[in-house]
């Protein structure tokens, strides 16, 4: 692959993707590039990308799908989710007690094992939940890992990386060599191809949005516009979840973290209310059985 070529792919991946590649990373644009240049028939990455100015839409997605990383497992890093069972929901269902409705956004959900990770520890409030409306949106640029997470199938690699093992016999059905989740919880999630750098306003107001893992791929600018626009579309008292290596600070004074909740943020204009929760007596939430 020449150096023009390169540069070209790198602006090319930038604009469709947020992904932001470093000078140094062209070996790993050939090592995920070449199979598909091989298998749309064309003998180089000069003859990809001289296709990709040709304005070849179908070869452009699989071009940015073949480079987004789909890495995940089920309640990966296990702390946002331990926030979630012991801050995020007893909060809400306190402060939502009168609507009796929740929404969730589950953003660059890859293959889904976040998502459904949420939507079971949903599932285990059982009857503290009973007569809410509760609304699950997990969103991807891909539309083969989304094609994916609505199968709800994995395999035993799969489930076996962060699934507790009760919860693989409580929720899953094995077919052949696969687990399937079962439809009480697929029908949780709602799965909705999505590019986070274009406009995303119709997807509504969220109560909470776990957003992890993808933007640690994006420039610092790219960063603070989703985050001015994510804003926008989280309540006043809701919670944004990052992943481990990512943070608001330097990037935008629209979030600060919670106290002592390693990832977790509100918005600014809640930080007070919050505050005071987090030395409020927790909300006993009752298991299902």
């Amino acid at each position: 692959m020449t150096p023009s070529d390169y540069e070209f792919l790198r602006k090319f991946l930038k604009d469709r993707s947020g992904l932001d590649l470093s000078a140094d990373k062209q070996y790993l644009v050939e090592s995920r590039l070449i199979p598909l240049a091989r298998k749309a028939g064309l003998p180089g990455l000069g003859e990809l990308v001289a296709k990709l100015k040709n304005g070849t839409e179908p070869l452009a997605a699989e071009v940015v799908e073949a480079m987004t990383t789909n890495e995940t497992f089920f309640f990966r890093d296990k702390v946002p989710f331990d926030h979630l069972k012991a801050t995020v929901l007893p909060e809400l269902l306190r402060a939502r007690a009168s609507r009796r409705a929740l929404r969730i956004w589950c953003a660059a959900s890859s293959t889904g094992q976040e998502p459904y990770s949420i939507a079971m520890c949903l599932k285990e409030l059982g009857p503290t939940l009973a007569g809410w409306r509760v609304e699950i949106v997990a969103t991807d640029l891909s539309h083969g890992v989304l094609d994916k997470s609505r199968a709800g199938l994995f395999s035993q690699f799969e489930v076996q990386r962060g699934l507790p093992i009760q919860l693989l016999v409580k929720h899953f059905t094995q077919v052949g060599e696969l687990w399937q989740l079962n439809a009480d919880i697929r029908s949780m999630v709602q799965f909705k191809q999505l590019n986070l750098l274009q406009d995303f306003s119709h997807l509504g107001g969220f109560d909470v949005i776990f957003c992890r893992n993808v933007l640690i791929y994006f420039d610092q600018n790219t960063k603070t516009n989703v985050f001015g626009r994510l804003a926008k579309r989280i309540e006043p008292d809701g919670f944004l979840m990052l992943g481990a290596a990512e943070t608001v600070v330097g990037l935008t004074d629209a979030f600060k973290p919670y106290p002592d909740r390693r990832g977790l943020y509100v918005a600014n204009t809640a930080r007070t209310a919050h505050a005071g929760a987090a030395s409020a007596m927790p909300l006993r939430i009752v298991a299902a059985r």
